[in-house]
C-alpha cells in the first residue's frame, strides 16, 4: 500500500459518483504518471509528473475531445480512481467514445469499476450524440472483462498487435456497448 491509500472498510457503502477533476485530485494523478506499477498492466514508463497541473490549468480534463473524471465511493466521497474518455471516428459521422479507468489498490475488486464505467457510459450518451462506447482491455485482465462486461459492453474480438507493453507488442480485447443495449441498471426482462 502507497502512502494515501486507504484501507476499504469492511462494509463499504458502494455509492459510486463521478465528479470533474479538482486541484487536490492533481496529488494522485502525479502519482499515476511516476509510480511503477499504480495503475497495474497499462503502465508504459514514466510520464511527466508536471503534465496534470498543466492539463488541469488548461481545461479542468473537461475538453472537447477527451477528460476525465474523478470516481468516488461511499458517503464519505472516498476517492477510488479516475475514469476517461477520448472520442475517435470511423468514418463520416460516425464518432465513439473509448473509455478506460484506473482504480487504486484498495478499491479494485469490490464492484466500483463496473458502477464507474456504466455511469461514464449514461454520462456520455446524455451529454454526445455518440451511438458507440468503445473500451479496450488485456487478455489477462479478467476482472475487468467482468466488469466491462456487467457495465453493459460485449466483447467484439482480438485487436492483434494493439499495445506495445513490457517489452513487446500485445494483443488486446476490444468491448463496446451501443445507446440502444440494455443498461446494466434496468432489470433482466421477464421470462
Amino acid at each position: 500500500m502507497q502512502s494515501g491509500d486507504t484501507p476499504v472498510p469492511v462494509s463499504v457503502d458502494l455509492t459510486v459518483r463521478l465528479r470533474p477533476v479538482a486541484e487536490p485530485d492533481l496529488a494522485m494523478l502525479r502519482r499515476l504518471c511516476t509510480e511503477p506499477g499504480l495503475i497495474g498492466l497499462d503502465w508504459a514508463g514514466f510520464k511527466d509528473a508536471g503534465a496534470p497541473a498543466r492539463r488541469f490549468a488548461l481545461d479542468g480534463y473537461l475538453g472537447e475531445d477527451d477528460g476525465r473524471l474523478i470516481v468516488e465511493v461511499g458517503r464519505e466521497r472516498a476517492t477510488a480512481g479516475l475514469v476517461s474518455y477520448t472520442s475517435g471516428r470511423y468514418a463520416g459521422r460516425a464518432s465513439y467514445w473509448e473509455i478506460g479507468i484506473v482504480l487504486l489498490p484498495p478499491w479494485r475488486g469490490q464492484g466500483v469499476g463496473w458502477r464507474a464505467q456504466a455511469l461514464l457510459c449514461d454520462y456520455l450518451f446524455q451529454h454526445s450524440p455518440a451511438q458507440r462506447i468503445q473500451a479496450g482491455t488485456h487478455p489477462e485482465n479478467v476482472a475487468e472483462q467482468r466488469a466491462l462486461e456487467k457495465a453493459g459492453f460485449q466483447l467484439e474480438g482480438v485487436v492483434r498487435a494493439s499495445e506495445f507493453r513490457a517489452g513487446r507488442w500485445r494483443d488486446g480485447y476490444l468491448y463496446s456497448r451501443l445507446r440502444d443495449d440494455p443498461s446494466p441498471w434496468d432489470p433482466a426482462p421477464q421470462v
